[in-house]
Formats: C-alpha cells, sequence, structure tokens
C-alpha cells in the first residue's frame, strides 16, 4: 500500500532525501541542485510512500513522473528513479539553528526517519544536503 506525501525527493547513490518545506521554499531548487551533482529526481512536490520490512521507500508520483518545476522555465523532463529507501528528511527551516549536535526525529507512513531543518538559501545548500546525508542519513548493510 502506498501513500501520497506532498514532498520531493532524490535519490543520492542508494538512499534517498525528502525535501520538505512550505511552498516557494525551494524544494525544487534544491533537487535540481542535487541533480546537477549527480543525483536522481524520484519526484517533485509529491511522492508516494511504501513501507517495506521496516523501510520507507520512495516512487514517483504517477501524474508527475520524471517532471521537475524549474521556477522561470515550467515543469522539465528528468531521468527519474523508480523507487528508493528514503534515509533522510531536509526540512527547508528559514528559522533552522546555526549548530546541531543531532537530527530530530519525525515519522513518516509510521517510519522514524532522521530529520535535519535547513536553511533554504546560500550557494552550497545542495553541498550541506549532501553532507547531511553522509553524516545522518540512515544507511543499510546488504
Amino acid at each position: 500500500m502506498t501513500i501520497d506525501h506532498q514532498a520531493t525527493c532524490v535519490a543520492i547513490g542508494n538512499r534517498a532525501v525528502l525535501i520538505e518545506g512550505k511552498p516557494g521554499a525551494g524544494k525544487s531548487s534544491l533537487a535540481l541542485a542535487l541533480i546537477d551533482r549527480g543525483a536522481l529526481l524520484v519526484g517533485d512536490d509529491g511522492v508516494e510512500l511504501e513501507v517495506r520490512a521496516g523501510r520507507l521507500f520512495a516512487h514517483p508520483h504517477p501524474n508527475t513522473a520524471g517532471l521537475l518545476e524549474v521556477r522561470n522555465l515550467g515543469l522539465l523532463p528528468f531521468p527519474v528513479r523508480d523507487e528508493a529507501p528514503v534515509a533522510l528528511i531536509l526540512l527547508l527551516d528559514a528559522q533552522a539553528p546555526r549548530f546541531v549536535e543531532r537530527p530530530e526525529w519525525a515519522a513518516r507512513a509510521g517510519v522514524p526517519l532522521p530529520l535535519l531543518r535547513l536553511a533554504p538559501e546560500g550557494a552550497a545548500l545542495a553541498l550541506k544536503a549532501e553532507l547531511a546525508l553522509d553524516r545522518h542519513g540512515l544507511s543499510w548493510s546488504g
């Protein structure tokens, strides 16, 4: 069973990052920057979530699969990954703390996931997202 979830999602390597935030926060822009750095689009502004064996998997929403809204250019096609296990939630938040020792935790579809708040501005946002996944994202063996 899958549930619809409003978030943008990219796969970096074998793990997915859910990018959440208010409308206009820059979710699609961060996804575009990550895609430019080698990530693959899973879904923009909406994904389907599925729980399997205690892990959360993100899938493209069938209505928007392979499309990313690029501000001032419209909906553009991009290569898409059919599914990826979610390892981290990034919440774009202008009030994000300057320092964190460890991530918060939040449940999506009943699965607990690490959550980090990132200020949505700055040229290094994509790099911060990759570092967040590397340092705080869930990993699985096998």
